[in-house]
């Protein structure tokens, strides 16, 4: 009974303020220019859409911007024969440029595992992510997201990872495309340890990409790095911040991270940029979901400007 009125309430509030974004993004976003911050989404936020063949990847900028939102993060899933086809490439780069769309990253799953304990292996899983550099610079963005998942010790983990890594930053350099790692599962989901190889790495190209919500190291015992310890770590790497969401209180705030003191730890690193709207909830449809992460990021922008 608790979440069928959470989600009345916050349905209610949405609808009622609904026809302000939906109409005048600009508007909508204006808490939001007020700080170094700026709102991206995750295409991620519309997977269960996707996957259901509602929406397609060519439509995702078109969404984004009727959602009030001038940002997109795209994921290689949703087109993932398309990373050579340049014709494909500029018709999507044209719709986001024709909505006003600005795109910020690809994230990237599927292509090998960076750490992988052989080399040969690493060496095909940075061939294999080669392509998504190479359309990460055809649609002008900044980075592609990948994993640095690996197999072995933490310590052996850390070097093969790190290994793996550099190999591709060096091709992102000639492109001029950043290779960033979210926190997302396993021990890349410990803070210490991604910060870790980081530093191996030591490269400009390489970068974290913090989730908020996706510091659980094992699904199976449950095991979780403390996500504020974790953000805290990884922000000094940062060239870009997901706001993970689930489900909201009747105040409209995250009711399992305090994106308030997320945020402040994220502004007190110094980082200016995009923070993407990655909401996985099931209370809310994706839509709603979405225009409550944003109008919460907006209000905590305020806060903390």
């Amino acid at each position: 009974m608790e979440n069928t009125n959470r989600r009345k309430f916050l349905k209610t509030t949405l609808a009622a303020s609904a026809g302000t974004m939906l109409i005048s993004p600009a508007l909508a976003g204006f808490a939001a220019k007020k700080s170094p911050f700026k709102i991206s989404l995750a295409e991620w936020s519309l997977h269960k859409t996707l996957f259901a063949n509602k929406m397609t990847n060519l439509e995702f900028p078109v969404v984004t911007r009727e959602l009030g939102i001038e940002a997109v993060e795209y994921v290689n899933q949703f087109f993932k024969d398309k990373a050579r086809d340049e014709k494909y490439l500029a018709e999507l780069k044209k719709i986001a440029k024709n909505e006003g769309v600005t795109n910020v990253l690809i994230m990237c799953d599927g292509e090998g595992m960076m750490g992988h304990p052989e080399k040969a292996e690493r060496i095909k899983t940075v061939e294999n992510h080669k392509k998504w550099v190479d359309a990460a610079e055809f649609l002008a963005c900044h980075s592609i997201r990948v994993n640095a998942g690996s197999r072995g010790e933490y310590d052996e983990q850390q070097k093969l990872a790190a290994d793996g890594l550099r190999m591709l930053c060096e091709y992102g350099d000639t492109k001029k495309i950043n290779i960033i790692v979210e926190n997302h599962g396993g021990l890349s989901s410990n803070g210490n340890w991604l910060a870790g190889v980081m530093k191996m790495v030591d490269h400009k190209r390489v970068g974290t990409l913090p989730d908020f919500g996706n510091f659980v190291i094992n699904r199976q015992t449950g095991e979780e790095f403390d996500r504020y310890k974790g953000v805290e770590l990884l922000m000094p790497f940062a060239k870009g911040v997901s706001a993970k969401s689930h489900d909201f209180d009747s105040e409209g705030n995250e009711t399992k991270s305090d994106f308030y003191r997320l945020m402040q730890i994220v502004k007190d690193s110094g980082y200016k940029g995009y923070v993407d709207v990655e909401y996985e909830g099931s209370v809310l449809s994706e839509k709603e979901g979405i225009i409550a992460t944003r109008k919460l990021l907006e209000k905590v922008f305020k806060a903390i400007a």
